[in-house]
């Protein structure tokens, strides 16, 4: 009956028996019908988009479910997902208990996918999940693959993002929310950004490859008017850019710098492998400069894999800017190794490091897709992203 129905009605939908609830399935295959459909969704309701090409600038708005029965707009094949093409990708803006998933967004002339509060810092878009999203082809210029502002309680994982000019994920006032298994290469300006007043934040277990400037900027350079919460909320002394932001079992190939600290308090990079950055590994920064905000520090550093080669090495490997405050950052167990000249392995941190290891070749392997492996008995098999463990 399930199948009958969702082959026979272009727009079609039908209760499922899940405990006590009655919750309608709605299968769309055109953008007219994917608009009708969210406008009437109630919690629990699923829109699946049948396979196809839609027209990019879709905008959906006040999609609120509830904890355990959110609305789901998703692709109806996971192998064959529906492809939105050009104009503004997707907008979703207000909305709760939502879980975007299968969609491919291709080629658009602004951000791909862009999830928001409707600009409104007290009404936070909260407990969102994109899951299964790529996004291929953002302009050049301030366009982001995934931009998310004002979400609160949120996880991005599975996804794929490629080519684009500004963020391939981008958060500007997020909060509690997860990055996870995520693959983003050939970037432009940074793969991940976490600005705009962010904190508790996770990446993790994701590739990076390509990535353009910066690999994960945590903090950077936002407008005073778009952080969330507001910044006459926080008290001086106490504002930043990124506030508790971890980056930890990733794979970061290739890009200018894989982690720019950039006016963040307080973040935490482990267990993750750098191979072959093309200048430095770490960047401490101060681009915001208003009153009240803290200079850039306390980033801990710890238990990572850093391969380099000397012609690609440059202020060994970290760039530290001015009014910052690089004597709060620590250092430990990390392993750095520079292949064509070990010698030249010694990074030059701004504070001593716990526990370093130095110029002993790690037994590492690199495929053509950026996969680095490790042998069995490498001497830095405990640390890295194949050590990684949550």
């Amino acid at each position: 009956m399930k199948t009958r129905l969702l082959s026979m009605l272009a727009v079609g939908w039908m209760f499922l028996g899940q405990g006590t609830s009655r919750d309608a399935v709605i299968l769309v295959s055109t953008v007219a019908e994917l608009r009708h459909a969210a406008a009437d969704a109630k919690p629990g309701t699923t829109i699946l988009i049948a396979p196809g090409d839609y027209t990019g600038g879709v905008l959906l708005k006040g999609l609120h479910g509830k904890s355990g029965r959110p609305i789901v707009i998703a692709g109806q094949h996971r192998e064959n997902p529906p492809r939105f093409v050009g104009g503004t990708g997707v907008q979703i803006s207000g909305a709760s208990h939502l879980v975007v998933r299968d969609l491919h967004i291709v080629e658009t002339r602004a951000n791909g996918l862009n999830i928001d509060d409707t600009g409104n810092p007290a009404t936070p878009t909260r407990h969102i999940v994109v899951e299964r999203v790529w996004v291929s082809g953002a302009p050049e210029g301030n366009y982001d693959g995934v931009k998310l502002s004002g979400v609160r309680g949120f996880r991005v994982v599975g996804c794929r993002v490629e080519r684009w000019g500004g963020s391939a994920i981008d958060m500007v006032g997020c909060h509690d929310g997860v990055i996870e298994a995520c693959r983003l290469r050939n970037g432009g300006d940074s793969a991940v950004q976490v600005k705009g007043g962010s904190s508790n934040i996770t990446i993790r277990a994701s590739q990076f490859v390509a990535f353009g400037r910066r690999g994960v900027n945590i903090g950077g350079s936002t407008g005073l008017d778009y952080f969330r919460p507001p910044v006459r909320e926080t008290p001086a002394g106490r504002r930043s850019e990124a506030r508790a932001v971890r980056v930890e079992g990733c794979t970061f190939v290739g890009g200018g710098a894989p982690i720019a600290f950039v006016g963040a308090d307080g973040a935490i990079v482990r267990f993750n492998t750098f191979y072959d950055p093309d200048r430095w590994v770490i960047r401490i920064l101060q681009e915001t400069r208003a009153e009240g905000f803290v200079s850039c520090r306390d980033g801990v550093f710890e238990d990572n894999l850093i391969l380099f080669r000397s012609s690609h090495w440059a202020s060994g490997g970290v760039n530290i800017g001015d009014g910052v405050a690089p004597h709060t950052f620590r250092f430990a167990r990390n392993f750095w190794y520079c292949w064509d000249d070990p010698t030249r392995s010694t990074p030059s941190l701004p504070t001593p490091e716990v526990g370093g290891v130095y110029g002993v070749d790690p037994q590492i392997t690199v495929d053509e897709a950026g996969v680095v492996s490790v042998a069995p008995t490498s001497p830095a098999r405990r640390v890295g992203a194949h050590a990684y463990s949550r």
